[in-house]
């Protein structure tokens, strides 16, 4: 396999007989893992450290809190969100992001309950232009925890769960990235593939200034904001009204903001019809009607109403397209991660022993 694509082998070691196969999209927001016992499980990307001894006390002794759980109790925890942008942040003095990074992916292990002494073999989906540096820090991230382990871009991970390993285009949207991948029948290379910085983080960014332009009164949090995108969400046809309680000077007020979400969320749709036509655009010309269309989304952005459809809409402009929607967008990447972990021979496996 490309080395743009799965981590090369140390050394070829076979597979252990007894060992527990899984696959984990690693997501800026959310990170999933789903194993060959049968267990599926979803977190939201956040680790926190109680601040002091009265912290400590509030979480029963708990020294480390995960997910959902760690947000909400973010004002008496060292809160850290290690996966901006879909890779471990580098870490600035006195910052615990590797340290964070790894403690949550030994969390998503630990909620499949693997077997007291069983090897672990792990699929770790990284954004598709993920650098060298970035699949090192997970590869570093999980050595302690796995027994062997393999990185691959999370939208070949989509593309090969569904089985659609031929003339496909999958466009996986997370928070930090939206990364495009082209499927051919083979192990994609650097150019079938694009990464833009224009996902889910961006669209609560603009929804914040719009709020902020709109509403200058309005008290809001980037987490309100976030609760807000992934209720309402919209890109295409008009909804009913939206309306949502911000405090102001501390009282609920009921405030519109039907035209700002359809506005924020919309900033998503220009460049991932831009990147999808560059990569119809640089295809074999006898296979880029195939590929036009089977264009299909996954990741937490695809559950955003009407975007497949608005998407489709601005293709008609550059020859068209189909675009649909996975049916489990949130684990399309960990299926499809636990499916290459089942399916690749012992040599794509990094060692970590």
């Amino acid at each position: 396999m490309s080395k743009d694509t799965v981590s090369a082998p140390q050394d070829d070691s076979v597979a252990a007989e007894n060992a527990l196969y899984f696959g984990i999209d690693l997501g800026t927001s959310r990170s999933s893992i789903a194993s060959a016992s049968g267990v599926r499980k979803t977190v939201e990307s956040y680790v926190g450290w109680p601040k002091d001894a009265v912290s400590l006390k509030k979480f029963g002794g708990q020294e480390i809190i995960f997910g959902k759980t760690a947000l909400d109790n973010r004002m008496s925890l060292d809160l850290y969100r290690p996966l901006a942008e879909g890779v471990i942040q580098v870490d600035k003095e006195g910052d615990r992001n590797m340290e964070a990074a790894r403690e949550l992916i030994n969390y998503l292990v630990e909620m499949i309950e693997p077997g007291r002494g069983q090897a672990l073999y792990g699929v770790v989906g990284v954004p598709s232009e993920a650098s060298d540096k970035n699949k090192e820090a997970i590869i570093e991230s999980t050595k302690g925890i796995f027994d062997s382990v393999m990185i691959v871009t999370e939208p070949f991970c989509v593309a090969y769960g569904l089985d659609r390993i031929s003339d496909v285009l999958v466009v996986d949207i997370g928070a930090g990235t939206t990364d495009l991948c082209r499927m051919h029948g083979t192990v994609p290379s650097a150019d079938d593939q694009i990464s833009l910085n224009v996902a889910g983080d961006a669209v609560d960014k603009k929804m914040m200034e719009l709020i902020n332009k709109n509403y200058p009164n309005a008290q809001v949090t980037i987490n309100m904001i976030k609760r807000m995108k992934e209720k309402f969400g919209y890109v295409h046809h008009a909804k009913d009204k939206i309306e949502v309680e911000f405090p102001v000077n501390g009282k609920p007020t009921p405030h519109d903001v039907t035209d700002i979400v359809r506005e924020a969320c919309t900033i998503l749709v220009d460049p991932i019809v831009e990147a999808i036509h560059k990569l119809i655009a640089t295809f074999d010309p006898e296979f880029q009607d195939t590929l036009r269309g089977n264009i299909i989304l996954s990741g937490g952005g695809g559950l955003m109403d009407g975007l497949n459809k608005a998407i489709e809409d601005k293709l008609d402009r550059v020859g068209g397209g189909s675009v649909t929607v996975v049916e489990e967008p949130m684990y399309a990447g960990a299926n499809g991660a636990l499916q290459l972990a089942l399916d690749m021979p012992p040599s794509y496996w990094q060692q970590l022993k």
